[in-house]
């Protein structure tokens, strides 16, 4: 049993308690039944009307609760249906005063939870508007009446973080671009002269409206002044090229030159003006030394003719060269015919240092050739003969590479051109086939020489003797007959002497010439030009010289030759010496 109902039964028996007592009470007194009755009525009265007032607060109270339910109710399903989450459910069953409770709970959290929600649509509005407005971006279509969903607040506090990502990115672009043009506007001493190049270099940074458009007329106004910047640039390095070429045609001191050396470098409009000034200063005294400009000119040609490997044909094909009139137009025609050798010799640049790395190495190989067939390397001391045989063997390697890399070079060049590439007035590999003919030639010629001389020495040493040394006269011997017949041995033997003297002078002096036969220089005059090859015939050449011991391994050859003369001369000396005894 419940404690209320307990509680109930105490009351009932209280109160019979009480009525007993007073009916005792009643009795003593001696109060009639009648009055009994009616004091009775009053009790009765009394306590009814306690009761019903009682169970009239309490039917109240109950009607209140009842009430509050359904309001509660009501704006919980309203409050759900705008904070898009699933109506309030009450779990199992429970009392009016328990649900009232639990529905005005429920109620507050949800009035809560739109609160924050408003508040924070709020603010991110207000962050919206003030980066739209920044970025000229349109505002974030959202319906600030009503209470925006947990998704709805997501996306829109992306969007807020992606306009933020946005305006840091478009500030950071904004002043490095304004960075840039401010320099750029300093180096041409340009003052902004439109509204929208003073709000970028004069107005704070945090004003300047980050949209697309501006970015991008940004860019185009720094293209624009980086452009003008290297046109003036280029005006300048043009003048200045310009003053470096007069100063050294009209021959200026450099005390002059150092004058102006301040303006020989930056680009800014003072500079530019100054670089014009001077060009205008020299074109003026050009003109009074018209003569001098113009054999300057023409050295310079000739450097360029040199270069580009020119043949004399082509050289006397420009005419003026010669011409002893000094006018203006004189000088036009050589200005003009030294641009078309640069660019002639820009364009063909590759090649040129190709063919002079050849010529190079040709002449390197002649010059090695030359010391290998000279006697006199025998007596160096260091081992220069080896380090010498190893470059010579390295440069007789590395020339048929230069050549089949020239060749191929060549070939693409004048397939891409549709005509011949020439080197002094000749297709190079034939020039490169006819050197190594001619050199090989020259190894024949050397050859048969050295043959002719050593013979000759032979004949000469089995007439006369090794040893060309005129005997030491003996004291009372003077008027014999026998000394006297062998002055004219002593004789001839020193005029035999001289001889190999002047065959080596005279193969030195052919070495000399055949090292002049290079693109530059002639041919010798004992040996013929040969022209009447073809171009493969250069690899067939070389390998002909290659495997020729008495062409390439000179040195050997004169080794074994040394040895033979020192002792045949060994072996005449002693002859000589026990006859001058015996006589």
């Amino acid at each position: 049993m419940r404690r209320s109902e307990v509680l109930a039964e105490e009351s009932i028996v209280c109160l019979q308690k009480a009525l007993n007592h007073l009916r005792e009470i009643w009795e003593l007194i001696g109060i009639p039944e009648d009055q009994r009755l009616q004091r009775t009525e009053v009790v009765k009265k009394h306590i009814k009307e306690l009761l019903d007032m009682m169970i009239a607060e309490e039917e109240s109270l109950k009607e209140r609760l009842i009430k509050s339910i359904s309001v509660c109710q009501k704006e919980l399903n309203t409050l759900c249906s705008e904070l898009h989450v699933e109506p309030f459910q009450e779990e199992g069953e429970t009392t009016i005063l328990q649900l009232e409770k639990d529905l005005r709970t429920q109620v507050e959290l949800m009035r809560k939870q739109k609160k924050e929600r408003k508040q924070e649509l709020k603010l991110l509005q207000e962050q919206d508007q003030e980066l739209c407005e920044i970025l000229c971006m349109p505002h974030y279509d959202i319906d600030s009446a009503s209470v925006p969903s947990l998704e709805e607040l997501n996306q829109f506090r992306q969007h807020v973080t992606t306009l933020r990502e946005t305006k840091a990115s478009r500030r950071e672009e904004f002043v490095s671009i304004k960075r840039q043009i401010i320099l750029c506007m300093e180096e041409l001493d340009h003052t902004p002269d439109t509204s929208f190049e003073r709000d970028v270099v004069c107005e704070d940074e945090d004003a300047f409206c980050l949209s697309l458009e501006n970015i991008a007329t940004l860019q185009k106004l720094l293209r624009q002044l980086e452009m003008q910047k290297s046109q003036n640039e280029a005006v300048c390095e043009g003048l200045r090229t310009q003053i470096r070429e007069l100063w050294d045609r009209l021959q200026i001191p450099e005390e002059e030159r150092e004058a102006v050396a301040t303006i020989m470098s930056g680009s800014k409009a003072k500079v530019r003006k100054a670089l014009q000034l001077e060009v205008d200063r020299l074109e003026e005294l050009k003109m009074q030394n018209m003569k001098k400009v113009i054999e300057a000119i023409r050295v310079e040609l000739v450097q360029y003719w040199d270069q580009c490997f020119y043949s004399q044909e082509q050289r006397q094909a420009f005419a003026p060269f010669c011409a002893e009139d000094y006018t203006e137009s004189l000088l036009q025609l050589h200005d003009a015919e030294i641009v078309r050798l640069k660019n002639y010799y820009e364009v063909h640049k590759e090649l040129f240092e190709g063919v002079q790395k050849w010529e190079e190495t040709w002449r390197l190989f002649l010059e090695f050739e030359r010391k290998a067939s000279d006697p006199n390397r025998f007596t160096n001391r260091g081992g220069n003969l080896l380090k010498e045989e190893k470059q010579r063997a390295k440069l007789q390697k590395m020339l048929p590479k230069l050549e089949e890399e020239l060749k191929a070079r060549i070939e693409l060049w004048e397939q891409e051109h549709s005509k011949a590439f020439m080197v002094n007035g000749q297709k190079f590999m034939e020039y490169v086939a006819e050197q190594w003919e001619m050199h090989r030639l020259e190894k024949e010629r050397a050859k048969q020489e050295r043959q002719l001389k050593n013979k000759k020495q032979t004949e000469t040493e089995m007439l006369y003797g090794s040893a060309p040394r005129t005997p030491s006269k003996r004291r009372g011997l003077a008027p014999n007959t026998p000394g006297k017949a062998r002055k004219p041995v002593a004789a001839s033997t020193c005029s035999g002497k001289k001889t190999p003297r002047t065959g080596r002078h005279g193969a030195n002096k052919e070495n000399l010439e055949l090292n002049g036969s290079i693109l530059s220089g002639g041919y010798p005059g004992s040996a013929p030009l040969q022209r009447n090859f073809s171009i493969n015939s250069v690899a067939s050449t070389y390998s002909e010289f290659a495997k020729d011991p008495s062409l390439s391994d000179s040195s050997t050859v004169g080794l074994q030759r040394e040895l033979s003369k020192a002792s045949k001369s060994d072996a005449t000396s002693g002859i000589l010496n026990s006859t001058n005894i015996q006589s």
